[in-house]
């Protein structure tokens, strides 16, 4: 017992650095941010004031009655389910022809995993060249020009600088989801190429026997074992999309009338540019409490399971 006793300490002692350092810049600035968030703390003179004003919920009660945050919102929800179906179709696609092991495969393999190796900040920044439209008809940039050289000038359009919507959908945001999709499909690669290496490759041939088509071999076979590697690659995809601030605000800001404006882009200008730090508050919590509805029930299905 006393041996068990003295190494539980020893146990403590090590891991204590790591808590207590988790607790305050953790736990500890998740609570100033919740208390900031219910002050009435949205003007500098506020912020030299040394007493502030308690408000309640009345921070978050303006933050969904304002049409900004509720872009904000409807542009996260398109973002994030476009760019998750995007990843895990192309990255599925890519899995099953790497699995075949073609010549130069790991060549491919590698080049579809770079993009990974890149910050959002490089990604947005090149993807701005890519999709900066020019001044329409007459002086294309970016891939508007490769329209015109190719005599496709049908297909120019305004890209991230369009204002058209469609269903609450900013056709903007069609430009920042191809950039993230190019950036994540190849995590989604790795994770299905991973999972598709270990699968008993007499299952597959024992399918093909019986007369099963590739179709019927991946819906019935494949996809099925398949689930707990996509529903993980789904939790950290939507994850990185609440996260994507560095892509977009490289990439197009807010955009024209805010079409491609996202609740950590308008968190970052409340705060730090119009010191409105009640309602930046707000908006963090508002987000954490996002990853959270995205995060606590996957835990608890892996809990449960193991």
């Amino acid at each position: 017992m006393k041996r068990k006793h003295k190494e539980s300490l020893t146990s403590l002692a090590i891991l204590s650095p790591s808590i207590i350092t988790l607790a305050i810049f953790v736990y500890g600035f998740i609570s100033r941010s919740v208390q900031i968030s219910m002050l009435d703390w949205d003007t500098f003179a506020n912020f030299m004031r040394k007493a502030k004003d308690y408000v309640g919920l009345e921070n978050y009660i303006g933050l969904f009655t304002e049409s900004r945050f509720q872009t904000d919102l409807w542009n996260t929800l398109y973002f994030t389910l476009f760019f998750i179906i995007g990843c895990l179709a192309i990255g599925i696609l890519l899995s099953l022809i790497l699995n075949n092991k073609p010549k130069g495969g790991y060549f491919f393999q590698n080049l579809y995993l770079f993009p990974m190796a890149i910050s959002f900040v490089v990604t947005g920044t090149v993807w701005r060249w890519i999709f900066a439209p020019g001044r329409l008809p007459n002086s294309p940039r970016g891939i508007n020009l490769l329209f015109e050289q190719l005599g496709l000038q049908n297909l120019q359009w305004g890209w991230f600088t369009s204002t058209s919507s469609f269903l609450g959908f900013n056709v903007a945001l069609i430009a920042v989801i191809i950039a993230a999709i190019w950036q994540y499909s190849g995590y989604t690669m790795a994770m299905w190429l991973a999972g598709l290496r270990g699968i008993d490759q007499q299952l597959i041939e024992a399918a093909r026997i019986d007369g099963a088509s590739k179709w019927q071999i991946f819906t019935k076979i494949l996809f099925p074992i398949q689930k707990p590697i996509t529903l993980s690659a789904i939790i950290v995809l939507a994850h990185v999309s609440l996260k994507a601030f560095a892509l977009i605000y490289a990439m197009t800001g807010s955009g024209p009338n805010n079409v491609t404006d996202i609740p950590a882009v308008y968190m970052f200008e409340a705060t730090f540019r119009s010191n409105r730090y009640s309602t930046g508050s707000a908006i963090a919590i508002v987000l954490l409490m996002m990853v959270g509805l995205l995060i606590i029930p996957y835990l608890v299905h892996s809990f449960k399971e193991d």
